[in-house]
């Protein structure tokens, strides 16, 4: 499966130091206890690593023993493989994406309806008419829904820069 996992930049999580390349294995899976735990939606990874300046996001391929969260989509594993690093720009889109594909699964509770202001450096809305607001260089993710489902039509992300997107002013989909 699939998956996405936040570490410390030195690529240690809870006192396990992650290998870069190869398998990385454990014994038991059980969410919450123990295992090697990753996410299905990149953005929940942000509830457990929020500080993204100090972390680092990967793709994980996740097998073995697998065990699944009733509460996110965290997924507990006995054996993980580091696929790809993302950027922090990247793991929103991919965010932002994982709603496009799943339009009717909960929300991750970092995103925001309708509207919202940046916080941490970023924002995420989703809505029919997704506003948004941020300080210098807050990224605002834009993801927009079909006026009468919630299919997504459209995803934007901008860089509040200061010059064509400036501080404190509310943007839309279309800006």
């Amino acid at each position: 499966m699939i998956a996405y996992k936040g570490f410390e930049k030195n690529l240690s999580c809870r006192g396990y130091q992650f290998k870069r390349y190869g398998i990385n294995e454990t014994t038991e899976a059980n969410c919450r206890q123990n295992g090697f735990h990753c996410a299905e939606n990149p953005l929940d990874c942000l509830v457990h690593y929020p500080n993204w300046k100090k972390s680092t996001y990967f793709i994980v391929k996740a097998f073995g023993d697998l065990d699944e969260d009733d509460q996110d989509t965290k997924i507990s594993c006995t054996k993980i493989e580091l696929i790809e690093e993302l950027d922090f720009p990247t793991l929103l889109l991919r965010g932002a994406a994982y709603m496009a594909i799943h339009p009717d699964r909960s929300w991750c509770s970092l995103v925001c309806k309708e509207t919202g202001t940046g916080e941490n450096g970023f924002v995420v809305v989703r809505g029919k008419n997704p506003r948004a607001k941020g300080r210098k260089n807050d990224l605002l993710i834009f993801v927009q829904e079909e006026p009468d489902s919630n299919e997504i039509t459209i995803i934007n992300q901008i860089c509040v820069d200061g010059a064509r997107y400036k501080e404190d002013q509310w943007y839309g989909i279309a800006d």
